[in-house]
């Protein structure tokens, strides 16, 4: 390390104002900070002393990030296995690290081509603005593979992910100004610009496809929900099934326990926001409670209850890491429930009313990022009126 220090410290003059490097100083920077803590400090104050900086909070999510990249990765792998050598094979017999292996084979190549179509976009940003390179990519790197299925073109990853920077952050200012999720808004444009690859009746594992004559797809539950409603006996999989994440699907949405061991991660530290998880929940159970009472029949969509629209789809993944992005989502205490209540509120609308898109978790947090900051401003504006009654202003 000391090594690699003096190394840095002997290229740095180039990249100072008058080196010949000195317009790639951002990228200088990001990896010098990436690799030690900044020599720098401020001279004046005031000054909050505080051990949790941006790089630090990035570190945390991707830590809490880690359980369900590693479950889909052993579920990317056991579905390829499934699909290529016997549909009954069941998790407890399955090679556990030839399935991780299979999985990372698969994940690598998405995550590298998200790692160099996105950071690059950032450096060029940074580069033209002269601003450093924040650490807030690490986060997005990570949890848009995550949101994607296994065979997904990789140049639609690169598109997704070019989307995402651009139009979902660096047109609002870069790290910290955006309005938008931007790993959300990258997912959301494949989505709906390419949906056969990304999501609906269909999802397809990937493999080596000449293994098998046609192919091998099976319906989603959301998409079987979609078609059948509450009729168990045409779903494909058991409750505990969905639960553990036994399922094809998306990398990381599948597994509701490696979500909540993230989600514990998060709220220990401070970093997400447990109230937006809550309010998620809460507003999909109250959704869920109403439209059962209004089902004409037991097995209609509508009758579909709560404990299954938890444990499908991207439900758990979008409450816990992205509803709860600190910079789109509300920032009031209150606000924040109102947040999360009406993300769980819209992601049963557009789920149960709106057929067409079988999942709308990602669609109802996208949607309410919008209206974050118009919920932060009016619960603060009640909070001025209520103290202003209380001291008699008014």
């Amino acid at each position: 390390m000391k090594f690699l220090r003096e190394s840095l410290d002997k290229l740095e003059p180039l990249f100072h104002k008058g080196g010949r490097l000195e317009r790639f100083y951002p990228v200088y920077e990001a990896a010098d900070t990436f690799l030690f803590t900044p020599g720098s400090r401020t001279k004046s104050g005031p000054h909050v002393r505080d051990a949790v900086d941006l790089k630090r909070t990035m570190s945390i999510v991707v830590l809490a990030l880690l359980p369900a990249t590693l479950w889909g990765l052993w579920n990317a792998g056991y579905q390829m296995l499934r699909a290529t050598q016997d549909l009954g094979l069941r998790p407890a017999d399955v090679p556990h690290l030839k399935a991780l292996w299979l999985g990372l084979y698969q994940f690598f190549p998405i995550y590298f081509v998200t790692i160099a179509v996105g950071g690059t976009i950032e450096a060029l940003f940074s580069i033209v603005r002269k601003h450093e390179i924040n650490e807030g990519f690490l986060v997005t790197s990570l949890l848009f593979p995550l949101t994607l299925p296994p065979d997904i073109p990789l140049w639609q990853v690169a598109l997704g992910i070019a989307f995402g920077v651009v139009i979902g952050k660096e047109i609002f200012g870069g790290t910290g100004m955006n309005i938008l999720n931007p790993a959300l808004t990258a997912r959301v444009f494949l989505y709906f610009a390419y949906p056969a690859q990304i999501s609906g009746d269909l999802v397809w594992v990937a493999a080596a496809k000449s293994q098998w004559v046609d192919g091998y797809s099976g319906a989603t539950p959301l998409g079987t929900m979609a078609l059948y409603g509450y009729d168990q006996s045409q779903y494909l999989y058991s409750w505990w099934d969905s639960f553990w994440g036994f399922l094809p699907g998306s990398f990381g949405e599948t597994s509701v326990p490696a979500i909540l061991l993230g989600a514990g991660i998060l709220i220990f530290s401070k970093i997400g926001s447990w109230r937006i998880m809550a309010g998620c929940l809460l507003g999909l159970v109250w959704t869920c409670l109403v439209f059962n009472a209004l089902a004409p029949s037991p097995t209609h969509y509508l009758a579909v209850p709560a404990h299954w629209h938890l444990v499908v789809g991207s439900f758990a993944f979008g409450a816990v890491f992205m509803a709860t992005d600190p910079v789109s989502a509300a920032q009031t205490d209150l606000g924040r429930w109102i947040y999360g209540f009406l993300v769980g509120a819209l992601t049963v609308l557009v789920r149960v009313l709106n057929p067409a898109y079988p999942e709308g978790v990602m669609l109802a947090i996208i949607f309410m990022n919008v209206f974050a900051p118009l919920i932060d401003y009016y619960v603060t504006k009640a909070n001025i009126k209520r103290r202003e009654v209380r001291l008699g202003i008014q």
